[in-house]
């Protein structure tokens, strides 16, 4: 097998603002992995935030040839030979992307009717960036045809941005994300108030670090659940978080790839926990790698895509506010222009 990778830029419709950062774009690696006449291709989005970049990855992704062999179905031994090497999670989301695209070009069939899913997952959430009150205000209204919004959090005025959704979008689901820039104390203080806008959950209100300030929570019972991103990455961490929250966030760029990801979600419900299966700024192609497996979650954050004024492949659906995978072979999206 041959293994080719580039670097995508992603341009933002608006600014992507989250308690930590502000965006107009981000860059992909993407890879396409060829036997004979097929080509599986993949993506994955290093976060700095992990201590991983797009030149971190490719670095990663220049050693990964000699791993792959010859046998394309063989994945459970490819990955396990490309796990020996530490990190770069993304750059392996990649990898594992692609050789299950190619895996279901092999088969003639979509990777989710290999996997014996139904191509029916929950509504997708639509994320509301930090905003001013009256940005808040136009940016609900917009997306006020979704059955889910995430708002980020973790900005001025939290609590009256989360209002002004709720105005603008009576009728859908609310979560909100602060993305670690809250304290126990804050959280305590608007649980009341968000359960009466009916907020669905809170993600990862606290530092992945604070502990002992999630025991406090779990401990106090909240009335809304909270669901741990930046805390969960791999399958020791489920149960980890299991401890001290009510749910985990699975996202494929941090768990390296769909076959990772799996395992967590049966590892999550093993342990009586929500699972919300989540993204990042991606391209369709890295948004099509989690809609094969979204109809195994409770929660559905893929967006990525939509958030994007360009794209790299196409074949990824929407339908009544639900990402849903094509009928092609694989990941069933293809390429926008030849590539490799």
């Amino acid at each position: 097998m041959e293994l080719s990778c580039r670097v995508f830029a992603l341009e933002y419709s608006e600014p992507f603002v989250i308690s930590r950062s502000a965006d107009t774009s981000s860059e992909v690696v993407q890879v396409a992995i060829r036997h004979g006449d097929l080509v599986g291709y993949g993506e994955g989005a290093p976060d700095t935030h992990y201590d991983e970049s797009v030149s971190s990855a490719m670095r990663f992704l220049g050693r990964v040839e000699p791993l792959l062999g010859d046998d394309p179905l063989a994945i459970e031994a490819i990955l396990g030979r490309i796990a020996e090497m530490p990190g770069e999670m993304a750059a392996k989301c990649a990898v594992d992307g692609a050789l299950h695209d190619l895996l279901g070009k092999i088969c003639g069939q979509p990777l989710w009717r290999i996997l014996g899913l139904d191509p029916a997952p929950p509504p997708t959430s639509y994320t509301i960036s930090i905003d001013t009150v009256e940005g808040t205000a136009r940016r609900a209204a917009a997306a006020s045809a979704y059955h889910a919004l995430k708002i980020k959090v973790g900005g001025p005025a939290d609590l009256e941005r989360v209002r002004t959704v709720r105005a603008q979008a009576p009728d859908s689901l609310i979560r909100v994300d602060a993305n670690e820039a809250w304290s126990v104390h804050s959280t305590v203080e608007l649980v009341p108030e968000l359960e009466a806008l009916g907020v669905e959950l809170i993600e990862q209100p606290l530092p992945a670090r604070e502990r002992s300030g999630y025991c406090r929570l779990h401990d106090s019972s909240l009335s809304i659940p909270i669901v741990l991103d930046e805390s969960c990455h791999t399958l020791p961490d489920v149960a980890r978080c299991g401890e001290i929250a009510d749910g985990v966030n699975i996202k494929l760029t941090k768990s390296g790839g769909i076959r990772e990801a799996v395992r967590m979600i049966h590892a999550a419900r093993a342990l009586g926990l929500k699972v919300m299966l989540g993204c990042m700024n991606e391209s369709s192609l890295g948004i099509a790698q989690a809609a094969q497996i979204s109809p195994l979650v409770d929660v559905v954050d893929l967006d990525g895509h939509l958030l994007n004024k360009n794209d790299s492949h196409t074949g990824l659906l929407l339908v009544d506010g639900r990402v849903v995978p094509g009928d092609g072979p694989g990941l069933g999206v293809t390429p926008l222009e030849p590539w490799p």
